[in-house]
């Protein structure tokens, strides 16, 4: 969870010609699956897609991320460049002790959406808590339940599978008595 302090700001309102102020807040956050699964539901694109989101996409995804209830629309606006770069940083980190070595990862042309991650769940098993973890600790579990499974469902190499029936046929003669 991060947890950033929104300064007090001035506004000049244009259309009604008056200043207004917000306080200093308080705001919490997670960048989770629920939360790019609420900003997706809205913005019907992907949140991982590699378009560049706008000002109030970015404004908005902050907003799905946001724990604290009750928070004024003005608030949002009132965040610092420093509050942005805090959330950057957050949204970030890897959230994990956990390193791949990628040399042999190929690129993939999949459009990754909060329904697929979610997919992944299910076929993995993760438990649905674990839309409420950092996303970036969810993913990297997903990819490790991905390496996992693709090792057991490795084909045998001609070798093996030869010296594996050889072995096989070899136990059923001597359970048989048969020579052949």
């Amino acid at each position: 969870m991060l947890t950033i302090i929104v300064p007090e700001k001035e506004f000049y309102n244009e259309e009604t010609n008056e200043f207004y102020s917000t306080k200093e807040t308080i705001l919490r956050m997670e960048h989770s699956l629920v939360s790019i699964s609420k900003w997706e539901s809205k913005w019907k694109i992907p949140f991982l897609g590699k378009e560049e989101k706008t000002r109030e996409q970015i404004r908005d995804y902050i907003k799905c991320m946001t724990t604290t209830q009750n928070v004024p629309e003005e608030v949002f606006y009132a965040l610092s460049s420093e509050n942005f770069d805090e959330i950057g940083n957050y949204i970030e980190d890897g959230h994990s002790a956990t390193w791949f070595n990628d040399q042999n990862n190929k690129p993939t042309r999949e459009i990754i959406t909060s329904e697929l991650i979610y997919y992944w769940m299910v076929a993995y098993q993760i438990p649905w808590e674990a839309q409420k973890w950092h996303l970036n600790r969810l993913l990297t579990l997903v990819k490790i339940c991905s390496i996992k499974n693709d090792s057991k469902n490795k084909k045998m190499s001609k070798g093996s599978i030869m010296r594996q029936n050889n072995a096989l046929n070899k136990a059923r003669r001597a359970k048989t008595g048969s020579k052949g």
